[in-house]
């Protein structure tokens, strides 16, 4: 055999690599993944499921399935027989959200909430603008990127209140001040620590909470990392704050 007839044997093996690796990148990107599922069918579709483009999804009244697409959801209703992919248009204002809510730095841009006659009221549908950020409001398990900048967010900014919190026998209160949304953790008095338990209390809140934390080493750059990372430590606070918010930008 030739030099040449060898080069050109070794180039068609390269392209033959090539084609089948865009293939499988392809086909990767175009699955869906469930990453909400509420309903009669939810057990059938649950969290996590990853679908095949040519797989069906049949649903029943009652049934909401959202779904996740090369960083876009599609959120579906029962009754009815649907795809599993779909086209999205996302309104790129509310992508914006969606890029504050994976910023690695808790975003300090305050958000009002209300008041009326001085009774100072946590509004239900504001959400934390960063998956950071500590809504006191939220029980469960919590992933913590960096302790030491560990933020409390409230969604009213008028008012001063005043929230306990409580673990291993120690308590502390934190005052979060008129005018402000946020406060740091009280690492002095309660430190972060992973595996824990901390009830919090009062701050508006209209029963206890209980909160727990995991570490975050590496946060994803990607939507779709971060929602895996959330699935798999089971913060389904934040989990559900970035769907909701991914599912905001939806266009049609």
């Amino acid at each position: 055999m030739s030099f040449p007839d060898f080069r050109m044997r070794r180039f068609g093996l390269a392209a033959t690599a090539a084609v089948a690796a865009m293939t499988m990148v392809s086909a990767a990107a175009a699955q869906s993944m469930v990453v909400r599922s509420t309903g009669p069918s939810a057990a059938k579709y649950p969290t996590g499921a990853r679908l095949k483009p040519a797989d069906k999804l049949t649903l029943v009244a009652g049934d909401r399935i959202v779904l996740m697409q090369s960083g876009k959801t599609r959120t579906l209703s029962g009754p009815g027989t649907f795809g599993a992919t779909g086209t999205v248009q996302a309104s790129q204002s509310l992508g914006g959200n969606v890029t504050r809510m994976l910023a690695k730095g808790p975003t300090m841009r305050s958000r009002g909430g209300f008041s009326r006659e001085g009774v100072t009221q946590m509004p239900a549908e504001l959400r934390a603008p960063n998956l950071w950020l500590l809504d006191y409001r939220e029980g469960g398990t919590f992933c913590v990127l960096d302790p030491a900048v560990l933020m409390l967010w409230r969604p009213n900014m008028q008012g001063d209140t005043a929230l306990e919190i409580e673990s291993g026998g120690k308590k502390t209160t934190v005052a979060i001040v008129d005018g402000a949304n946020f406060r740091k953790w009280p690492a002095d008095a309660l430190p972060v620590q992973y595996g824990t338990d901390y009830r919090l209390s009062g701050g508006g809140l209209a029963q206890p909470v209980t909160v727990r934390f995991t570490a975050v080493e590496n946060a994803p750059d990607t939507v779709e990392g971060s929602i895996d990372m959330l699935m798999t430590k089971g913060c389904t606070p934040q989990l559900d704050r970035l769907v909701d918010t991914m599912s905001e930008a939806e266009a049609g």
